[in-house]
């Protein structure tokens, strides 16, 4: 059988064409990851910005797309170093491109029914912990797509198996620090998911909040040795570094305005409560289930709604009845606003329907900061939080979101008045 690699072209809207080969169209192929068509990207966002509703599965091409460009950009102005730090040969660089792109490709195939806002659905597991969507990529790949991995007449020169997959979105440090060394390209705080995301969400949302200088990014990326002897780390050169600056900045600001948006997040509420109502025992089917886990998808449980089901919240959902916010604290409350949300709590008692917590870091500096290589320092790499003073001092958001009814928020005001 020929050996040959055919290649195939997707239209995406934020990349223009995204190529994939014989073995991707064949994973693609395959009924598992198919489900995430079925499976939209921002959840109930299209409530409040009619054009999001693309799903997790053109984002999963866009992040192997972007995770392509990044890996080959890097791998050309870091060859010398990935040699003497990795000992990788050119058969080498080759075999880990196509694992990030296989990595890459794969990462949210686990995702629950509408993203995000189903996880708090997932059950717990024996430590006690919730199951993460990520547990259950790691059982897909490594239960519903480990022949069309291990077995494509492509694999013959790299030898990859499901579990080299899974392994690398697990971080697991069997791998070794030459595959490990990649993972930053698909989880890490310059990762090839945000890159793509932000873009695409924007695009569909209708915004201009997630918008950055991403090609400077892609002609930025470089490997830094570490400066203790350990295996390198994944930074930039210097004239790319006010580039991540507003890819932070994007990240910030899609999440406060879109992700955070005081009425998605309303929706959010209520699909968790209609979830809860449709589903056996109140709970999605744990990883060691994952054929039942997979029957679930936003057309299912759209169908449930549209035949009733969910309670009241259901009914909320299908009637875009959703309940109003009627107080919140600042992004970043101090000790008297905490006090002032108990004051509010106290003085809506019964009339509280529902509260919600926003909380996220947009950076984290130490371990995790992104190196940057200067011109005049090549032999030291400076932590971006050290070159710039916004994302030094850009904070987190807990942000607490109180909601009542619609048709008890006149109440509510007058309740809040005479507190």
């Amino acid at each position: 059988m020929s050996s040959a690699v055919r290649e195939y072209e997707i239209r995406c809207p934020v990349h223009g064409f995204i190529k994939i080969s014989d073995w991707e169209r064949d994973i693609i192929a395959q009924p598992a990851f198919q489900r995430l068509r079925r499976i939209r990207q921002l959840a109930w966002t299209d409530l409040v910005y009619p054009g999001a509703m693309h799903t997790r599965f053109e984002h999963s091409l866009g992040v192997m797309h972007m995770a392509t460009l990044l890996y080959d950009g890097l791998v050309e102005r870091s060859r010398d170093m990935l040699r003497e730090h990795l000992a990788l040969n050119e058969d080498g660089i080759r075999r880990h491109r196509q694992l990030v792109r296989l990595a890459a490709l794969l990462h949210d195939v686990g995702h629950a029914p509408f993203s995000h806002a189903g996880e708090e659905l997932l059950p717990v597991n024996a430590g006690r912990t919730r199951f993460r969507h990520e547990h259950y990529t790691a059982a897909i790949v490594r239960q519903c797509l480990a022949d069309v991995i291990k077995n494509h007449r492509l694999n013959t020169n790299y030898g990859l198996t499901a579990d080299h997959v899974a392994s690398l979105l697990e971080n697991d440090s069997t791998l070794g620090a030459e595959l490990l060394f990649w993972r930053a390209l698909i989880d890490g705080q310059l990762d090839a998911d945000r890159m793509d995301y932000l873009l695409r969400d924007s695009i569909h949302a209708g915004v201009a909040y997630g918008r950055y200088d991403w090609r400077r990014v892609v002609n930025s990326v470089v490997a830094v040795p570490d400066e203790e002897g350990g295996a390198p780390r994944v930074g930039v050169n210097e004239g790319g570094w006010h580039a991540v600056e507003a890819l932070v900045l994007a990240r910030y600001a899609m999440f406060t305005q879109v992700y955070f948006h005081k009425t998605r997040v309303a929706y959010d509420l209520h699909l968790e409560q209609a979830l809860a109502d449709l589903l056996p025992g109140g709970l999605f089917p744990e990883p060691a289930a994952i054929q039942e886990y997979l029957k679930w998808d936003d057309w299912r449980v759209l169908g449930l709604l549209a035949g009733g089901g969910g309670g009241e919240h259901g009914a909320r959902l299908r009637s875009r009845d959703h309940f109003r916010e009627i107080r919140h604290t600042p992004e970043v409350p101090l000790q008297k606003d905490l006090e002032q949300l108990e004051r509010w709590r106290s003085a809506l008692a019964d009339l509280l329907a529902g509260e919600r917590l926003a909380e996220k870091s947009w950076y984290r500096p130490g371990t995790a900061d992104i190196p940057v290589v200067t011109e005049d320092r090549r032999s030291l790499a400076i932590p971006l939080s050290q070159l710039s003073a916004v994302v030094r001092n850009i904070g987190g958001i807990r942000q607490v979101r109180l909601y009542v009814r619609r048709e008890d928020r006149d109440r509510a005001e007058a309740c809040l008045g005479r507190e």
